[in-house]
């Protein structure tokens, strides 16, 4: 039959307590970066503002920031965003009695079906992934020709020979929209289409190759000489690969450094909210996001990420998927607030590979 949609069921504000409730309340910022006392911190959630007797959607939202008023919309906004002055929605109850609604039940669910007891509910190395892996087949080819598809990947996926060469083919076949990731992720990717060695080990056969501890940062130096890394690319150092194929695809990516990145490549956002801002700009457009071993990154794309996307006038879902080979890793994400993910417990390598094959 195929993938179809969810369709959204927008709460009824014709209910007397929808109609009777209050407007909003805005206070002034009081200084540019601080948001008012009291103010409303946002969730991943579809949320409502009464405001002038109708309910406003917050169309692009965030969890951990705060709602503004702009040009009559709800504008989501990090603090450090803030102007000093602008209407900053205030109240801490989510039921409408302040003029604010939380939505969580937009699309349906059988949360309600679940046993009181039952074996395996959790998400661990030990669950049945058959259905995970041929939803996510379905959803990619869906998410192709109708939606926006964000990786987000951590230096693991290049490591590999057939991981490497699996994602490329992804990006081929036109299920990658944009890539996050660090300096390592590209740079073991250049070295390994430079060199054809990751941190000094064949991409295949796993053997150090002498003085390979120097290859990655050999890698770095060579791009750093032509000041891009498209500029390498063009120049023929590398042929292959996945930032290759972006690059020869115009793929947007967005590399976010660390304390720790040796180099880094010229493209490596230095300023964390810089590289933020960079981010948040791919993840805006995202209707289906897929994390694969940077606990780093899938953090913080997921604190971006919030459960619902408005496309064309639209409230559709955003899919959002973490793989890891730890536990650790994938629940942490949803420890931090991201409810909405779907964790799968496996190597990433194996995964990438098995998607592959599954879409191609």
């Amino acid at each position: 039959m195929g993938f179809e949609l969810p369709k959204y069921h927008a709460p009824d504000f014709g209910q007397l307590r929808f109609r009777n409730a209050p407007d909003v309340r805005f206070v002034p910022a009081p200084r540019e970066g601080v948001a008012p006392e009291h103010y409303h911190a946002m969730s991943i959630y579809p949320e409502y503002f009464k405001v002038g007797g109708r309910w406003l959607l917050a169309e692009e939202s965030r969890m951990d920031c705060v709602a503004a008023l702009r040009d009559g919309k709800i504008a989501v906004v990090e603090f450090r965003s803030l102007k000093a002055g602008e209407p900053v929605a205030v109240g801490r109850t989510e039921n409408g009695s302040e003029g604010i609604y939380v939505y969580p039940d937009g699309f349906g669910g059988d949360r309600n079906m679940a046993e009181t007891f039952a074996f395996r509910q959790g998400r661990s190395r030990e669950t049945a992934y058959s259905m995970d892996y041929d939803s996510i087949y379905e959803l990619l080819r869906y998410e192709k020709e109708h939606g926006r598809i964000l990786w987000v990947m951590g230096p693991a996926c290049a490591f590999d020979h057939d991981a490497r060469d699996a994602f490329s083919a992804l990006v081929e076949g036109g299920y990658v929209h944009g890539l996050l990731a660090g300096n390592a992720l590209a740079t073991h990717d250049l070295e390994a289409g430079y060199l054809r060695t990751a941190l000094g080990q064949d991409i295949y056969t796993q053997r150090s190759v002498p003085n390979g501890h120097y290859n990655h940062l050999d890698t770095i130096n060579a791009v750093r000489l032509y000041g891009s890394t498209a500029a390498f690319v063009e120049a023929g150092h590398v042929r292959d690969g996945i930032i290759f194929q972006c690059i020869r695809h115009k793929v947007p990516y967005v590399l976010v450094g660390s304390v720790r990145d040796d180099g880094p490549l010229p493209e490596v956002y230095g300023n964390v909210y810089e590289g933020q801002d960079a981010m948040r700009a791919l993840v805006k457009d995202a209707t289906t996001i897929i994390c694969m071993a940077s606990t780093l990154h899938t953090v913080a794309t997921g604190n971006m990420t919030p459960s619902y996307r408005v496309v064309n006038g639209v409230v559709r879902p955003v899919y959002f998927y973490s793989v890891d080979i730890s536990e650790f890793a994938v629940n942490k994400l949803r420890d931090r607030g991201s409810l909405s993910v779907r964790t799968i417990v496996t190597n990433v390598q194996d995964f990438v590979v098995n998607v592959r094959k599954g879409v191609l």
